[in-house]
């Protein structure tokens, strides 16, 4: 029997692409360990995004190929992931205790931005990431409904808020603060300083993601995060309907004008499905987000459909990742979340934390 080395190994691992890097395991540099006794093959494998619902799937498909070359006995392949920092735009300072902040937008209202971005923080945390969300509509915050959340932060300190949790979810929302009922008569520097302080101010426990729910269109919020805001990523969310297309590309080129990745569109309401009969029904139109995607050569993250669930899963406050963790719905915004996720770890890394701070002292 011949002497298995290393190089043939990586050869077999070539074989395999993951499906959300679209790389093999060698290319994008996750291999972090072989270690060759007697046939015997003990590999580890660190992707950069959560992978929690892939991963035995990975290991299996990896392992098929390694048990394939001569000499191998056993393989045993074990693969788990890390999250890194990944680059901002120039100028603005990283937040501490938050890794990656994804800004997820929409250029009108009505396209169930708010519910995409729900079930996406929550697939994320499924997928094993510590994630949190904030919500950036000042004037129509409905993260804390959905959440099922009607209690207060507290402030420890004073001057800085704790985030609620929620089905494991670290959250801020205005709407934390005011009653559900109390409209927000503020002028747009007053809701652009408030963003900045529930962001800022809110004591963030070491996020690996922090989903950014932004109103719908391209004003003063959407500016304040362009400047101030440390963003590694953008989700554009549109509907197949021409008119939510048109708008979508506007968010899309804001975010472009303002060097902030777009990672990829999720269209939502893709098709009607009856809660009658399962019958499956394009109402808004077939196709749109995909063919926007390629018009912009940005990634199609993936398609929701326009099921009643969705919507009363989220009225409440049961989004329908943590109702029914185990359907195909659940399984859609999983999807999402792991393309979503890996399409930022394909994106240049912020080593800032790394390095330590150099204090000149003249005394």
């Amino acid at each position: 029997m011949s002497e298995v080395t290393k190089e043939q190994i990586e050869e077999a691992l070539k074989l395999v692409v993951d499906p959300y890097t679209e790389q093999d395991p060698v290319s994008g540099k996750t291999v972090k360990k072989i270690d060759i006794n007697n046939g015997k093959v003990d590999i580890n494998i660190v992707a950069g995004y959560p992978n929690k619902g892939f991963a035995d799937e990975y290991a299996t498909i990896l392992k098929e190929k390694v048990m394939a070359v001569d000499g191998v006995t056993d393989a045993n392949i074990n693969v788990s992931f890390k999250v890194a920092s990944h680059g901002v735009q120039k100028g603005v300072t990283m937040l501490d205790n938050v890794k990656n902040i994804i800004a997820v937008a929409s250029g009108k209202g009505g396209v169930g931005k708010s519910t995409v971005s729900v079930n996406l923080a929550l697939a994320l945390s499924a997928e094993g990431a510590t994630v949190g969300i904030l919500d950036a509509d000042i004037y129509g915050p409905s993260q804390p409904r959905m959440l099922g959340v009607n209690s207060q932060p507290e402030s420890k300190d004073g001057n800085s808020l704790e985030p609620m949790t929620s089905y494991n979810l670290q959250a801020m929302s205005i709407g934390f603060l005011i009653d559900e009922e109390t409209p927000m008569i503020w002028r747009g520097p007053m809701v652009t300083q408030a963003l900045e302080q529930l962001l800022k101010d809110t004591r963030w426990k070491d996020l690996d993601y922090l989903i950014i729910d932004l109103p719908p269109g391209t004003g003063d919020t959407q500016l304040t995060l362009a400047q101030k805001v440390p963003v590694s990523g953008s989700v554009i969310v549109t509907t197949p309907q021409d008119i939510a297309l048109l708008d979508a590309r506007k968010a899309l080129k804001m975010f472009e004008k303002v060097e902030i990745p777009v990672l990829g569109i999720v269209e939502n309401m893709s098709t009607h499905i009856c809660s009658k009969c399962g019958h499956e029904e394009h109402i808004f139109g077939e196709g749109g987000g995909l063919s926007m995607a390629e018009q912009y050569d940005v990634d199609y993250l993936g398609s929701i459909p326009l099921d009643i669930t969705i919507r009363r899963d989220v009225d409440e406050g049961k989004p329908t990742v943590v109702a029914d963790p185990e359907g195909r719905i659940a399984m859609n915004y999983r999807e999402i979340a792991r393309r979503t996720a890996a399409k930022l770890s394909k994106k240049k890394k912020d080593f800032t934390a790394a390095f330590p701070n150099i204090v000149i002292d003249n005394s």
